[in-house]
């Protein structure tokens, strides 16, 4: 028997367990990731970076339908270059992000919190309008990634919490 098919028989037969062990998708019927789904109102923004993570957030929640909980973000950036030349230019800068969330219920229960990082990179080896463009598409990036982040961390911790979510 090959090795493709024998890993093949493992990973089907490995997938077939995963039911008897608890084994739960966030995103099925009842787990802790579709408690949010049109349920999350998000604080309102006050940068262009907290503007771009809180539309990520809004694209992958939807719209509010009936609000629930409440999501608080706060981000925070940070930069580093990290490609330096010979004549001490910088050549290409690294956005670290680090972003603290708080979900609670309407009314003020914490149901999770937590904080992501992520981080990108950009080019500074053009004009300035090309180098401050390549900054605001990292930044766009980077929030995109840390909205992912956010959301990963919190369909998990709500998954793990118990059925069907946090308390409503």
């Amino acid at each position: 028997m090959s090795s493709s098919r024998l890993t093949r028989r493992s990973v089907l037969g490995g997938l077939a367990l995963l039911p008897a062990c608890g084994f739960t998708p966030v995103f099925a019927p009842g787990a802790g990731a579709t408690a949010l789904r049109s349920a999350v109102v998000l604080g309102t923004p006050d940068s262009a970076n907290a503007f771009l993570l809180t539309r990520a957030l809004r694209i992958r929640l939807g719209d509010v339908e009936t609000p629930r909980f409440s999501l608080a973000v706060d981000a925070r950036l940070t930069e580093a270059g990290s490609v330096i030349t010979r004549t001490q230019q910088i050549n290409r800068f690294t956005l670290t992000g680090t972003a603290t969330y708080t979900l609670a219920t309407t009314d003020g229960v914490v149901a999770a919190e937590g904080e992501v990082r992520g981080f990108t990179a950009y080019s500074a080896s053009g004009t300035t309008v090309a180098t401050r463009a390549a900054r605001a598409d990292a930044e766009a990036r980077l929030m995109e990634i840390l909205a992912d982040r956010i959301l990963t961390a919190l369909a998990a911790d709500l998954s793990s919490s118990g059925a069907g979510g946090p308390p409503a």
